[in-house]
């Protein structure tokens, strides 16, 4: 009876492991998926980001001023091998809501050094003059992000952050890649250490991140940062899920 019971209670955490096992093979296509349909609809029907900077019918006065005055104006960092259009779903969902939306076209897919592409996204900042500003970033963009709100003038002119799905401890898988721009998220890469060290602004971020990240195994939280799970599943279909977009525009709202 006993040897029957061991029976019955390894092939029942078998069974579970298996069922564990496909529901996340089905999330890392769906999540494949997702993010093939975003590059060739990005590539295929490309909206000029000008058209971001004056929400809601407003005017653009082409100083980076435009839409509505009363709201945050949001900058948007995409992740490693994407551009700004892969995030059109929060574009257009942010710019509905009134606040006028940046892209930063220097970024291109987003291949470069953090430290390089963060130094970008300050020039954007001061060239547009924008204060109170919001980045919203995917991925890579959330390092990215952190690094830009510990440089002089990002910090300054960068409120908070909402990263999505970003690996500041790293992630193992990282370590089998060539690439520098991929093997920088190695956990032991050294400027991914001093940058996880560099805890100041953690308390200005919110990390966003799935319940199961096929490319982030470690996962996502941050240290002294609001850290938020999502039920979705994937490193990109948090995107496009509505839930992200709540806790996106709950951010926006709050102090």
């Amino acid at each position: 009876m006993k040897l029957l019971r061991t029976r019955q209670s390894t092939r029942e955490r078998l069974s579970g492991r298996g069922r564990r096992w496909l529901t996340q093979a089905r999330a890392w296509a769906a999540d494949y998926a997702y993010v093939g349909y975003w590059q060739v609809h990005g590539f295929l029907f490309r909206k000029d980001p000008p058209a971001y900077l004056a929400p809601s019918g407003g005017a653009s006065t082409g100083d980076g001023s435009s839409g509505d005055a009363g709201r945050a104006p949001v900058i948007l960092i995409p992740g490693v091998y994407e551009n700004w259009q892969f995030l059109r779903p929060l574009a257009e969902a942010l710019s509905a809501r009134g606040h006028p939306v940046h892209t930063v076209a220097p970024l291109g897919y987003n291949r470069g050094r953090i430290e390089k592409m963060a130094a970008l996204v300050e020039q954007y900042l001061m060239q547009q003059d924008l204060t109170g500003a919001v980045v919203v970033a995917h991925s890579k963009g959330g390092l990215i992000g952190k690094q830009l709100m510990l440089l002089p003038e990002g910090s300054s002119r960068v409120e908070k952050m909402v990263a999505v799905n970003t690996p500041f401890s790293g992630s193992v898988y990282a370590n089998f890649f060539v690439l520098p721009s991929i093997r920088a998220f190695a956990p032991r890469n050294r400027f991914l250490r001093r940058l996880q060290r560099s805890s100041d602004v953690n308390a200005r971020i919110t990390s966003v991140y799935s319940r199961f990240d096929p490319h982030i195994p470690g996962g996502s939280y941050l240290p002294g940062a609001r850290n938020i799970q999502l039920e979705t599943m994937g490193h990109f279909r948090p995107i496009g899920d509505r839930r992200l977009l709540a806790v996106v525009e709950q951010e926006l709202d709050g102090p």
